[in-house]
């Protein structure tokens, strides 16, 4: 990545622009920490950067980026620009295309996301990210009310690299945070909720999540109990253990599953039937929020005899064979009722014994196995 990314580099100043990797590329390229996210700066406007990279394309020509595609990485290109006008305390609706690298600099969040590379490798750091990398402080470029009141997101963009990367948040910007917190309702709830997945998921999540409650940011993400969050690295897991607002952005799938999880929270995670109900997955997230060793539950899991219905060993068409009769409810009784008395160990999943049960129970003959204990 670090090669194809002075590569592009080059091919943009072999046609007459400058060009500079930034942000946090470079921030994590000092840490020696590994990155994905290779964002380019440039003076030369997105129509500049299709002609030399033909197969891009122009995701939000209106910001000024473009994403080129090159040696199968994506790379996010943007004009040198001024943000003029921002909208609900998040996006620059009115933006200046300049041709100053300082100047679109200075717009950015914080002094560590300043430093920038060129094509030959070398550092370049005119805000002086370096020394606050060195000292581990986040401090916002330019005056800290007006940069949050212009874009909230930073607000939880600071608590993620004061988790993340384990700094301190400088005391001004800090205090900026408790003046413009307000904002954050602006924010939409999967932008927040963005932000949050990647605090909550970090080895260091319990630092950020003290910083959140201690300025009280949890009421304006509307998240009610964050003081009784259960951290794991299931994120499902995470979010089922908050009382949050129902606008936070779930699919059909996660919520079914966080509504299944706060029901078997309540229940046995070592029950069969609970196990077999609810399944291992489930079971699991339940159990570790309340500090169940997650192996017991798959052990446990394993030795069931049946894993769903599937695997009783008698199909619907023996049962009506049984009761001479036509499809019906009672087909669904049967099974429910085989279903407790196998996971119980009152009956073997073997056919001639269900086949008995059966006509014991529901039929009036005399059961020709004995039972269970």
């Amino acid at each position: 990545m670090f090669e194809s990314s002075l590569n592009i580099l080059k091919k943009i100043e072999q046609e007459g622009y400058s060009a500079y990797i930034v942000g946090g590329y470079v921030r994590d390229y000092l840490l020696k920490r590994s990155s994905n996210d290779v964002d380019i700066a440039t003076n030369a406007t997105p129509k500049q950067i299709k002609e030399i990279f033909p197969d891009s394309f122009l995701p939000n020509e209106a910001y000024g980026s473009i994403t080129v595609i090159y040696n199968k990485i994506r790379f996010e290109i943007t004009t040198f620009r001024k943000e003029l006008t921002y909208l609900n305390n998040r996006k620059p609706i009115e933006i200046e295309y300049i041709n100053s690298l300082i100047d679109d600099l200075k717009r950015r969040d914080f002094t560590i996301n300043t430093l920038c590379m060129n094509k030959d490798g070398v550092i370049i750091d005119p805000l002086d990210g370096i020394n606050d990398i060195k000292n581990h402080i986040i401090k916002t470029v330019s005056n800290s009310v007006e940069s949050f009141t212009d874009d909230s997101l930073r607000i939880l963009r600071a608590i993620r690299f004061y988790t993340v990367l384990d700094f301190d948040i400088e005391e001004e910007t800090k205090n900026a945070i408790l003046k413009t917190k307000k904002y954050l309702y602006n924010i939409s709830y999967e932008r927040k909720k963005d932000e949050l997945n990647k605090i909550f998921t970090n080895e260091n999540a319990k630092k950020g999540i003290d910083l959140i409650l201690e300025l009280g940011l949890d009421n304006e993400l509307e998240i009610y109990n964050l003081k009784d969050i259960k951290l794991s690295n299931d994120l499902i897991g995470v979010w089922s253990s908050l009382n949050v607002c129902n606008k936070y952005p779930f699919t059909k799938t996660e919520k079914d599953l966080i509504k299944k999880i706060n029901m078997v929270k309540e229940l046995d995670n070592l029950d069969p039937e609970v196990l077999y109900k609810y399944g291992p997955y489930v079971n699991k997230v339940a159990g570790t929020n309340k500090g169940i060793d997650n192996a017991k539950i798959i052990n446990k899991y394993n030795t069931l005899p049946i894993k769903s219905r599937s695997d009783i060993l008698i199909s619907g068409d023996e049962i009506m064979h049984l009761f001479n009769k036509k499809p019906g409810k009672y087909i669904n009784d049967v099974y429910i009722d085989l279903e407790n008395n196998i996971l119980k160990g009152k009956i073997k999943n073997d056919n001639s014994d269900i086949v008995n049960y059966i006509k014991c129970k529901y039929l009036g003959e005399e059961n020709e196995t004995e039972e269970l204990t």
